[in-house]
């Protein structure tokens, strides 16, 4: 409860009232998806226990092992008896003979009930433990009692009144948003799911309506888990964001803990919700499969039709991606829209008479659409995006497994071998995570980037430890992959360690180009001295810099992942490189929260103290995102290249053996393969041209509505121009402060990104079906090779240009340029003096300022409480001094030029910051979804492709034979 009327509060705000109905609408909506997903799951487990019978609709019946033709899953093997009577293939019978239905006998019982076991109980504790993550955040009272207040610094009574309006404002907005988006994302999966049915049933002469209805029932459960993923990540976000606030409101080290550990917990909340859920689900999927891909002989025993079951399993990572797909796009653009209108808005163009705004001030219109934005982008889109991967690599690793004689027979255990790596990771992760919070806490801000890299660093190691027990007990001994003969339990380990260290190390690279830490960023907010051009030339350097170590650990992690295991090794790097995705799930969405918290704290009014914790959550935030995007975009690069060997292995089923793709392998030389790979490697910019225009497009919108309110609304821009010490003053004297329209902005970044987030959509999804359809199964392969390839390097140096700019903003905005940048009036020391000494001697206490006590004398003064009052006893020296003609003393008696908040050089980077804005949170991140969905769209459509003129396509432009 809050102590004043609901309604004007609103009003006073200059917000619109929700419709209530609307939202229990959509909270029934998510309550009904939670129970359908529920519901499947039960009945998934109960029915592959059953000794026979059919599953659902789909009768087993329909799947009769004598029509069924395919050729041999090991190795080009005819079974040893008739078709169907459970008995399993021989290794010894002649190869590539054109045999009939393969249907491999399942292995031990005991496999099926340790993978049970492993898989549920894994999940269910990742569930309960998100859940006591989520009962100790909400135990934070937004309006702490007197006891609690009496530990924070002083607020007052209206600023905390306006920190709940607030808070409830950013999570009605980001629910509408949301709702609108996944409105269309359901008619979506509705209408592609016909599709899917459609032609993933023709496979070749004949109509398998059953493989195409498995295949859209797994896009569907698919789709449906990435919409919860996303939904349960915002909510999870905006209703932590306060609480992150009244939590750093604590003072000295209590509230950096606090604060800390209030957003780390709301991050770890969604990280084992989303991979438990997810892990759950796609096991539930598999067994239902099982159970319907199954016949039995005489004597009761089972025989799996390993796959068709795989194959239609597919369908669930082409769901979660797809979804990822429109969550990162339309999130994206939203987010940017309204963080480069409010940006440009406040910091560059302000309200006139060379008054800027702060970060989040409430006068600026566009503020509450950027808050929003955070959480829809940042955390819904990016849950969705992970989701994505996690589906993707598992369906991939367990597809390719298949293929192979001997983890198909070695049974049930072996085969899903890559879901028992993210099982582990959730109990790995989740001891773990008491070291950041308890063991090893965050007591002063130097402690909170340490404290998250301790995360990654130690679940890395513990996954490394877990995984060699893990390999050895469930793979067999010996295994042939594709063309890989005799490769062991300890090359599948090494496998997925190389993808597990090689993520980490990425993450550890990534830190350096994006954190103010390090020298890279420092330098790129060095070189605004000269203007904004300078710091985007540097920006942009400093972006293809990055990508030279990162492509580097990625080409080594596929050169020894596909030596020793073939296709199967890149699936499993992939997956080691997820294994950890609880952990870093939860450092990502620590980041939204922790910048919303700073929204809010600002927005509210609340003392300096609390806006400075959160600043400093949120740059540490800043860094462990662009890490969580290094982890992403080398889990796509491997993910994609894994569905690559995915697609050809299930093309080269229905090709002559010795002239399949998987045996001869992809001629680049041949022409219609090198002219699809260089067609591939032109998408991912034509995707970046759409979704950067997009965003720009919104923002101008978002710039002249702002611009619109300061003009036309009476007293807001007196309003804004004060700065926070006169509104106090303004409010004592009884003077009405006027708030500007918020909701006007937010439907400007909702329509925008409704209406942008569909053609960068289709581009993706449209090209490999039309490519397939029209020129052949080798054009696509081209085709993903090309859109790999660009998409990893222009996705780490988007990213990490986008991030460097951002965190030298806040470089600057700490005051650690002041003392750095000589003012030249003539009388200045050599340039390389100063540089020295600026070495020695900088940053806000570098630059403090002489005034005048109670007593009359005269003392050493912040800078900034030296500028607001120079504001208002000088206005014109303020004005040249923020603007660089006329220069700063030094404690050292230098005379510098001023480069903090509002300054010429705060303004020039941020520029850079807000052209970065959509390069690293808009078209950056979204690539990787563009080459997994690429690659997941020609896996679940291989047999498509391969009906149409044996793979040649409609225009019979490739060359393989009949």
């Amino acid at each position: 409860k809050i102590g004043f009327p609901h309604h004007m509060a609103m009003e006073k705000f200059g917000l619109r009232e929700v419709d209530k109905h609307a939202v229990r609408k959509q909270q029934l909506a998510g309550l009904g998806v939670s129970v359908l997903l529920a519901v499947c799951m039960v009945a998934g487990f109960q029915g592959a226990h059953r000794a026979s019978g059919p599953i659902g609709l789909l009768q087993q019946s329909s799947i009769g092992a004598s029509a069924l033709k395919m050729q041999s899953l090991a190795n080009g093997t005819a079974p040893a008896a008739a078709a169907g009577n459970g008995t399993a293939a021989s290794d010894d019978a002649p190869a590539g003979d054109g045999g009939s239905v393969l249907f491999i006998k399942d292995g031990s019982l005991g496999g099926l009930i340790a993978a049970d076991i492993i898989v549920y109980v894994c999940g269910a504790v990742g569930v309960a433990f998100a859940y006591y993550l989520y009962w100790v955040v909400a135990k934070i009272n937004l309006t702490p009692d007197a006891e609690e207040a009496s530990l924070m610094v002083k607020s007052d009574k209206e600023s905390d009144e306006e920190l709940v309006v607030i808070y409830e404002t950013i999570q009605e907005g980001a629910q509408a948003f949301l709702w609108a988006e996944y409105q269309i994302c359901g008619i979506f999966v509705v209408g592609f799911g016909a599709i899917i049915f459609v032609l993933c049933s023709h496979t070749g002469g004949d109509w398998e309506w059953n493989i195409g209805g498995l295949t859209a029932l797994s896009f569907v459960i698919g789709g449906v888990t990435s919409i919860l993923s996303g939904y349960i990540g915002m909510m999870v976000a905006v209703f932590s964001n306060a609480r992150t606030t009244v939590s750093a409101k604590f003072e000295g080290e209590e509230g950096w803990q606090r604060s800390f550990n209030c957003a780390f917990r709301a991050g770890g909340v969604m990280g084992y919700s989303l991979v438990a859920l997810s892990l759950m689900t796609v096991y539930t999927l598999s067994l239902c499969y099982r159970q319907y891909f199954s016949v039995f002989g005489a004597d009761g025993s089972r025989s799996i039709h390993y796959k068709h079951l795989f194959e239609c399993l597919a369908g669930y990572g082409l769901g979660g991606s797809a979804i990822a797909m429109f969550g990162r796009v339309g999130g994206g653009i939203f987010t940017k829209a309204a963080d480069v209108g409010a940006d440009l808005s406040g910091k560059v163009i302000g309200v006139g008479d060379g008054k800027k705004l702060d970060e989040d001030s409430p006068y600026n219109p566009g503020v509450i659409a950027d808050n929003v934005g955070d959480n829809v982008g940042d955390v819904a889109g990016m849950g969705s995006d992970l989701f994505g991967s996690f589906g993707e690599a598992s369906c991939a690793a367990m597809l390719i497994g298949a293929s192979s004689a001997a983890i198909a027979e070695a049974g049930w255990g072996a085969l899903v071998f890559p879901l028992y790596i993210s099982a582990f990771g959730i109990l790995v992760c989740l001891g773990v995570s008491f070291v950041a919070t308890d063991v090893y806490p965050v007591r002063k801000e130097e402690d909170i980037e340490n404290v998250l890299k301790v995360q990654l660093f130690l679940t890395s190691v513990g996954m490394t430890v877990v995984m060699f027990p893990l390999a050895y007990g469930a793979l067999p001994g010996s295994m042939d992959i594709g063309t890989i003969k005799g490769v062991t339990p300890g090359m599948c380990y090494v496998a997925v360690v190389s993808g597990l260290w090689g993520g980490c190390l990425i993450g550890f690279i990534t830190e350096i180009y994006t954190s103010h830490s390090y020298s890279p960023v420092r330098d790129v907010a060095l070189s605004a001295e000269t203007g904004a051009a300078t710091n985007i030339i540097y920006g942009l350097a400093l972006g293809y810099q990055s990508v030279i170590l990162p492509v580097i650990i990625i080409s080594l992690i596929m050169f020894t992942s596909v030596k020793m295991c073939g296709m199967y090794g890149v699936a499993l790097a992939a997956l080691g490189m997820l294994a950890t995705l609880a952990t870093c799930l939860a450092i990502d969405v620590y980041g939204p929260i922790s910048d919303n918290a700073g929204g809010i704290a600002e927005m509210a009014e609340l003392p300096g103290d609390v806006r400075d914790k959160t600043d400093a959550l949120d740059a540490a935030g800043n860094t462990t995102a662009a890490i969580g995007k290094g982890f992403a975009i080398g889990s796509a690069a491997l993910v994609s290249l894994a569905l690559f060997g995915a697609f050809i292995t299930r093309a080269s089923a229905s090709m002559r053996p010795d002239k399949s793709l998987a045996a001869a392998g992809v001629n680049l030389l041949s022409p219609i393969v090198f002219g699809s790979l260089v067609f591939g490697a032109m998408v991912p910019y034509w995707f970046s041209a759409l979704t950067m225009k997009s965003v720009g497009q919104a923002a101008n919108a978002m710039v002249k509505e702002v611009a619109r309110q300061w003009a036309e609304i009476p007293g807001l821009c007196d309003s804004a121009g004060l700065d926070f010490h006169e509104r106090q003053e303004a409010r004592a004297q009884g003077q009405t402060l006027v708030k500007p329209d918020y909701q006007a902005c937010i439907e400007i970044a909702t329509n925008a990104s409704l209406r942008e987030m569909i053609a960068p959509g289709m581009l993706v999804i449209c090209t490999p079906i039309l490519v397939g359809s029209f020129l052949g199964v080798q054009a696509v392969a081209g085709l993903l090779a090309g859109s790999v390839a660009s998409s990893v390097q222009l996705a780490i140096s988007m990213s990490n240009t986008g991030g460097a700019w951002d965190n030298a903003k806040k470089y600057t905005e700490k005051g650690e340029l002041n003392g750095m940048f000589q003012f030249r009036d003539g009388s200045s020391i050599p340039l390389e003096d100063f540089r020295i000494a600026a070495e020695n001697n900088h940053g806000n206490d570098a630059v403090k300022q002489y005034g005048a006590t109670k007593g009359g004398k005269q003392e050493e003064v912040d800078v900034k409480d030296w500028l607001n009052e120079l504001a208002s006893k000088d206005p014109q020296r303020y004005i040249r001094i923020l603007t660089g003609d006329e220069g700063v003393k030094t404690t050292d008696g230098r005379n510098c030029v001023y480069a903090g908040k509002k300054s010429a050089i705060h303004s020039a980077v941020v520029v850079g910051d807000t052209v970065g804005d959509p390069l690293k949170d808009t078209s950056g991140p979204a690539l990787n979804i563009v080459m997994k969905l690429m690659a997941i769209i020609s896996v679940v459509f291989a047999d498509f492709f391969m009906s149409i003129n044996n793979g040649n396509g409609l225009f019979n432009m490739g060359d393989i034979g009949a």
